[in-house]
């Protein structure tokens, strides 16, 4: 089976974990600020924050620019749960805006309608890596004091208007999760430009002490450390961003294969009758994933693919229709509904082989051409 997606992984990424061994130090440490050092560089923003997952990151910007019980936040439904469930761990409420069926990125007039007095934040996804438009959200947001903190999960290498994603918004958050366009096994990064709340993420990410163990060991008074608010163990290990350094190596190639498979579906997949294919903008957007829009009979062509040998999946299940998340949803999301109907998501990543790609690329058009 040709899987939806899967990390790309060598010898160099084994061997950069076995030295972090080899120093004893797997915690917070110099490794860590390497990555986010580089990170830095890449995303031209002046302050990264390694954390343990992506929902951390989420999480922790929330917190630390205040948002907390009573509070609403704007995010799309059309979301990983993860992003919700950021949300309500700092006790706000979220309120579920619809998406663009040309993209699936939010819909900025409808998060506008939405807006209240109790609006302190919105997270906009960058859905498939795409960047959501930056410049619309800002002139709504700003002008309230509302903060933009981005769900950048999937955009980790993309841009808007020239700028790397990640320096944009009052925040942004990274996922480096397995399947991510760069992983470090597990986890996550903030990005910001504000050095007052960096410094709050800083403590908050290693239980709210306001020097970590790293740099204890260089003063005098090693033992001696204070602890100056709520935190959680968030941080990320030398062992992750050893990875993730390896990985960063590598991120201009995973890109440009990821791309080029993208632009070979678009171009095969536009000719099929019954299928919508996602607008792109190829050169700023480094593809996190692939998603069709199938018209009718989506169910029917992922057990056909299953047949033939070729992975697929959902993403995502609109969180307004989750069990837990229902009762924040009081509004109608007929677009939102209309997509989770419709998409599909078919594999995509970078050790995918042109036979791999020809497979995936048959199989659907044999799909339709019986159909038709």
């Amino acid at each position: 089976m040709i899987p939806v997606s899967k990390p790309s992984m060598g010898n160099e990424e084994l061997e950069a974990v076995g030295k972090v061994f080899q120093t004893g130090w797997l915690g917070l440490g110099s490794t860590v600020f390497d990555f986010e050092n580089i990170l830095k560089d890449y995303l031209g923003v002046k302050n990264v924050i390694a954390v343990n997952t992506g929902t951390s990151a989420i999480h922790i910007a929330l917190d630390a620019f205040g948002i907390s019980a009573g509070d609403e936040v704007i995010v799309p439904s059309m979301t990983f749960a993860a992003t919700i469930q950021a949300i309500l761990a700092t006790g706000a409420v979220p309120v579920f805006c619809e998406i663009n069926s040309d993209t699936l990125n939010v819909d900025v007039a409808d998060i506008e309608k939405r807006i209240t007095a109790k609006t302190k934040a919105i997270i906009p996804v960058h859905y498939c890596g795409q960047a959501c438009d930056m410049d619309e959200l800002l002139a709504i947001a700003r002008p309230k004091g509302i903060k933009i903190i981005e769900d950048a999960a999937h955009a980790f290498g993309s841009s808007y208007k020239g700028k790397k994603i990640g320096s944009l918004g009052d925040a942004a958050c990274f996922s480096f999760d397995p399947i991510k366009t760069i992983t470090c096994g597990e986890g996550g990064a903030v990005t910001l430009n504000d050095d007052e709340i960096a410094e709050k993420i800083r403590r908050k990410r290693i239980l709210g002490i306001d020097k970590d163990t790293w740099h204890r060991y260089r003063n005098e008074r090693t033992w001696f450390y204070q602890v100056t608010d709520i935190g959680y163990r968030y941080h990320m290990s030398n062992i992750n961003a050893a990875i993730g350094i390896e990985q960063f190596k590598k991120i201009d190639k995973f890109i440009e294969r990821k791309r080029e498979i993208t632009m070979r579906y678009d171009k095969e997949f536009r000719t099929l009758p019954g299928i919508k294919v996602l607008s792109n903008n190829y050169a700023e957007t480094a593809q996190f994933c692939y998603i069709l829009r199938v018209e009718n009979g989506r169910d029917e062509l992922m057990n056909f693919l299953k047949t033939k040998g070729v992975g697929s999946g959902v993403h995502y299940i609109p969180n307004h229709i989750q069990p837990v998340f229902k009762k924040f949803s009081p509004d109608a999301l007929p677009i939102t509904d209309k997509m989770a109907e419709q998409i599909i998501t078919l594999p995509l990543y970078y050790d995918m082989t042109d036979s791999d790609v020809e497979l995936v690329l048959n199989s659907v058009k044999e799909f339709f051409n019986a159909k038709s």
